[in-house]
């Protein structure tokens, strides 16, 4: 999602949007908070949100038997030994947008790309044209979860939108990959033209001893130039990149950088290398995120039309805009299949947009859950990348404990036999798919899942290790 500062929402459009539903999709949109879902899908429970955060929660992150997730005002962890019992363990309030979240060991990374006055816990937001403002990423020490503790913070150019976990093959040290947008002239800390990720080396011995160690040029010429306009027809400048997904034990990582799908060779980590680049001048308006199937063949890339703050899943908006663009990796290069987008129509009200999501490990198919806002949590089936076929789905009527358009699933993940989703204001959702396509994934059992740092999962769908 378009971090505060940077998401140019114009609040007259939202307001003229608000209760406009078109009256051809009244019948079809759920009431208010109500819960619609496939036969093959089950509600196993809500966690509210903790009264401690009050913003929105972000992005999550799982490790043995916890679950994290980001809010613009910092982290909860939540105990998932017993998915049907998931219950909050603490909740650290350390504000900084969007906080999205991933572990390792016991250490816990966020990334802040919101310009504070310092980079402390009780910083205030000042303008990132003061040079003494901080953003960047923040280091907690998790090996107590009922408290963590803060311990390092590492400055980055133009603060943190999200970031990649890449370990190092030999277990000393976790690089982080760190993507940002949006320079300008006014900021001493991020200066235009800003073609260029950050890497922070972190030892593991010594985590405070983090620093950044390389910052490379991506796009030496520029990188796409963007269509200028109003939305939804303007496209995205690269300035940037706003997600990569690393999958470290084959070397490579998938780019969304704003107006370009990149591939780049990640076997020496500090010095990543452009293979392939991709552009869609036609329907994609900004290149969001990033997934590998588990053979590493295929990306799916998302557009995040309208940055997450406007009702792009209707009738005219249409099924190419906002969506999964589905790439299968063909001697080396990035070749276009097709395209999906959720063909349930929501209210003006809601934000709707493809977002974040991860694989279900299933064995010689490629299925995905994901997010898309207030759209809910789709299952979709893209073994044939030119045909993907939703499979299963989740969703609730029009959020009203919040203002229009800002409300809905951040993230859907799939963890160890569960769908966890992440709602801006209503909290986390557990879920359960039942389903002889996705069954075979509930034995199969991981101790880490960073959605942006893949790691392929058993073969055999028989437990651990298989």
């Amino acid at each position: 999602m378009l971090s505060p500062r940077r998401a140019l929402i114009l609040f007259a459009a939202v307001v003229a949007l608000a209760g406009t539903a078109l009256p051809a999709q009244a019948a079809d949109i759920p009431a208010p908070g109500e819960i619609v879902m496939s036969p093959n899908i089950k509600h196993v429970l809500n966690v509210p949100k903790p009264e401690a955060l009050a913003d929105i929660h972000t992005d999550m992150a799982f490790q043995g038997d916890y679950a994290y997730v980001g809010n613009y005002y910092g982290f909860s962890i939540y105990d998932i030994r017993n998915p049907k019992k998931t219950s909050l363990v603490s909740s650290v309030v350390c504000p900084g947008g969007q906080m999205d979240v991933s572990v390792y060991g016991n250490l816990l990374f966020g990334s802040v790309d919101s310009s504070r006055n310092n980079d402390s816990c009780a910083s205030t937001s000042q303008p990132a044209s003061v040079k003494e403002s901080w953003e960047g990423m923040r280091i907690f020490d998790i090996s107590d979860k009922s408290a963590p503790k803060y311990i390092k913070s590492v400055e980055t150019n133009c603060g943190s939108h999200t970031h990649t976990l890449v370990p190092d093959r030999r277990g000393e040290n976790v690089y982080i990959y760190v993507s940002s947008y949006s320079p300008s002239a006014a900021f001493p800390d991020c200066q235009p033209p800003h073609d260029l990720i950050s890497i922070i080396k972190v030892p593991l011995r010594d985590p405070t001893a983090a620093t950044v160690v390389a910052t490379p040029n991506l796009f030496p010429d520029g990188g796409f130039g963007g269509v200028p306009g109003t939305y939804p027809d303007s496209k995205s400048a690269t300035t940037g990149c706003h997600d990569i997904t690393a999958y470290p034990e084959k070397g490579i990582a998938a780019g969304a950088c704003m107006g370009d799908g990149i591939l780049l060779d990640i076997r020496d980590p500090e010095r990543p290398r452009v293979t392939a680049q991709v552009r869609d001048e036609t329907n994609f308006a900004f290149w969001h995120s990033a997934t590998f199937n588990n053979d590493g063949t295929k990306v799916i890339f998302t557009d995040e039309l309208g940055g997450g703050t406007r009702a792009t899943c209707n009738e005219a908006i249409g099924p190419n805009r906002g969506a999964n663009a589905y790439y299968d990796i063909v001697r080396g290069q990035l070749v276009f299949k097709s395209y999906f987008k959720i063909s349930r129509h929501q209210a003006d009200t809601e934000n709707c947009v493809a977002h974040n999501g991860s694989l279900i490990p299933v064995k010689g198919r490629d299925i995905m859950v994901q997010a898309w806002y207030q759209g809910g949590i789709s299952v979709v089936d893209f073994t044939d990348s030119a045909h993907p076929q939703e499979i299963a789905y989740f969703e609730r009527g029009p959020d009203n404990t919040a203002p229009a358009l800002s409300g809905g699933f951040w993230s859907a993940y799939y963890y160890n036999g569960y769908i966890y989703g992440s709602d801006f204001n209503l909290g986390l959702d557990v879920l359960k798919i039942n389903d002889p396509r996705t069954n075979q994934a509930g034995s199969v059992r991981t101790d880490r899942l960073n959605v942006q740092s893949q790691a392929s999962y058993p073969g055999h769908g028989h437990g651990h290790g298989h």
